[in-house]
């Protein structure tokens, strides 16, 4: 051929893959998976404490067991949000009818209803309990609900994500108004914006953060791969990856800023109650006259009543009312969203409409990342070749759906919650740091960072700068071995425990901190190690069958090996 002509590059053939809309739909997926529960129920307390394949889809497997059962709690506190008044305001009668229930009166009414009335908790994680049937429709109901919209891949997922993704902001927007409004607002604004040095110097706040925007990215999960792979090869994936990193963290922030207004409320109007408590036991061992000692006076009066009558005061047992003791309440996960929340909620005026849009809006949340982890398993099983493609999409899910139904039955028994618990300290956190790491190495150092941005290159038409080349050749390593030795070194030096709910604890209504057991710590050391070990055994059998394959004299060894060869969308022409 004449040097004069060119040869144009090579162009992919159609795979009969399913393709994105739009790429607004694509970002607006990876943006509800990576933006989740935790950005609700994680992001804030730790503002208020402080002021490789397989195993990627092993990690969503598993995520995906427990995750929609916190997506069932959720539904069914929905369910009984339309009750007047709301069934967490008030304790019910004992069985006798002559008093409140012990274990309400004890505690309080929102704990009662999480823990007696949702879950029907055991005092131990040993005790199983029986199954909840409450929860196991509502189980049921919300794998349909996530059946339902992935029963095409992301051919429904992407009608489904323009509801699950955006309604959560209009929810966060009408609490951010309803919230700056109530009493003790611009107090936990201003005890979320101002920071406390101190706690600067403890490593722990730096694991904490850095674990957190881990976590939060969902990375190392699966789904925003999936979600990737359904692109077209001329793609500005490093737009896409900066735009999704920035609105998730801004959503953090913008979350904490209703759900510090409702915990400011909730501080002062149990500092008023505290007050008000005290008041009263005065007034009526004094005898003096009602709205003589109000809340404005109420530290001038008890300063008086000190100096001049200590042993009167000393025997009253008056309660230490501090608010900054209200504040530093803190609280994370099921506890922010189940306890806190809802009982900030009972003091709002309309409960039962704030109730509804916030249980709507957890709903959506947590739907739109429970589409990235099904995806996570949804998308390796067919493009690996491990299930035939002539299987229907909708049987395949419909069977996926169908099998984490029924495994996640458990965690609707009386000790379900504790299995929750360990699920996510253990196979939702460890393993990433590890896949992660090896991702990157493998990308970086086995497939060349060169090869990686010459691939960049063809889809962006722009090189790597050197903040990115920097990043993945040092930095990230780098910080995610110092954070995986920091988090393994933490859970060394204490034992693995628990916070039991036991009535019978002599410390009640505080938790009973237990220990847990050998045989429960043998299946913590699993879920930790279970998805992380398939990065070697995968390795090992692709080097075996490669170094089988070329002892065959018809072998010929690939010039470039692509990134995404599994499904043909990336293409290196000929040069």
């Amino acid at each position: 051929m004449s040097k004069g002509l060119s040869v144009p590059p090579e162009i992919p053939k159609e795979d009969g893959r399913p393709k994105w809309d739009n790429k607004f739909q694509y970002i607006l997926s990876c943006i509800g998976f990576a933006v989740g529960l935790g950005n609700v129920w994680r992001f804030p307390y730790l503002c208020q404490i402080h002021g490789g394949g397989v195993g990627s889809w092993m990690v969503s497997v598993l995520v995906s067991l427990y995750y929609n059962t916190v997506l069932t709690w959720v539904m069914w506190y929905f369910i009984n949000s339309f009750q007047e008044p709301l069934p967490w305001s008030v304790c019910p009668l004992n069985e006798n009818r002559t008093g409140l229930n012990k274990e309400c009166y004890e505690s309080t009414a929102v704990n009662y209803f999480w823990y007696r009335k949702t879950l029907n908790i055991t005092p131990d994680v040993t005790e199983s309990g029986t199954l909840q049937w409450w929860l196991i429709l509502c189980l049921a109901t919300c794998w349909a609900i996530v059946y339902l919209c992935t029963i095409r891949g992301i051919e429904t997922t992407g009608k489904a994500i323009y509801v699950t993704a955006i309604f959560p902001y209009l929810v966060l927007t009408i609490f951010l108004i309803q919230g700056l409004t109530l009493p003790g607002a611009t107090d936990g604004l201003a005890y979320l914006f101002t920071p406390n040095l101190s706690t600067l110097k403890n490593p722990r706040v730096w694991l904490d953060a850095a674990t957190q925007i881990f976590f939060s990215l969902s990375l190392a999960f699966g789904g925003l791969i999936a979600f990737s792979s359904y692109n077209p090869p001329k793609n500005d994936c490093e737009k896409d990856a900066v735009t999704v990193a920035i609105v998730n963290s801004l959503t953090s922030l913008y979350a904490s800023i209703p759900v510090f207004s409702v915990l400011g409320f909730k501080a002062t109007t149990g500092y008023w109650d505290c007050l008000d408590r005290n008041i009263i036991s005065i007034i009526n061992e004094f005898d003096l006259p009602e709205e003589s000692i109000m809340r404005q006076n109420y530290t001038t009066w008890i300063s008086f009543l000190n100096s001049s009558y200590p042993e009167k005061i000393a025997g009253l047992k008056l309660k230490s009312c501090d608010f900054q003791e209200f504040l530093d309440q803190s609280v994370s996960g099921t506890g922010l969203a189940f306890i806190i929340f809802t009982q900030a909620i009972i003091l709002m005026p309309g409960s039962q409409a704030w109730a509804i849009l916030f249980f709507i809006m957890l709903f959506s949340l947590g739907l739109s990342s429970m589409f990235g982890n099904i995806e996570g398993v949804f998308t390796p099983l067919l493009e690996l070749r491990i299930i035939s493609k002539s299987i229907p999409k909708e049987l395949l899910s419909g069977i996926i759906c169908l099998i984490s139904f029924l495994i996640a039955l458990c965690f609707t028994l009386g000790s379900g919650s504790y299995w929750i618990d360990i699920f996510d300290r253990y196979a939702g956190s460890l393993p990433l740091l590890v896949i992660a790491f090896f991702e990157v190495i493998g990308v970086v150092y086995v497939y060349k960072i060169k090869r990686f941005s010459k691939d960049v290159k063809r889809m962006t038409g722009r090189k790597l700068n050197l903040y990115w080349q920097i990043t993945w050749r040092f930095i990230s390593p780098l910080l995610l071995l110092i954070v995986f030795v920091a988090f393994v070194v933490l859970q060394i030096q204490k034992s693995p425990s628990y916070a039991a709910w036991n009535p019978k604890y002599e410390g009640f209504p505080m938790k009973e901190e237990k220990v847990y057991p050998p045989w429960v710590l043998a299946i913590c050391v699993l879920l930790a190690i279970l998805p992380c070990v398939f990065v070697p055994l995968v390795a090992l059998f692709q080097l075996t069958k490669r170094m089988r394959r070329s002892k065959e004299p018809s072998f010929v060894p690939p010039e470039v090996f692509s990134c995404q060869g599994a499904n043909g969308n990336f293409y290196h022409p000929k040069e």
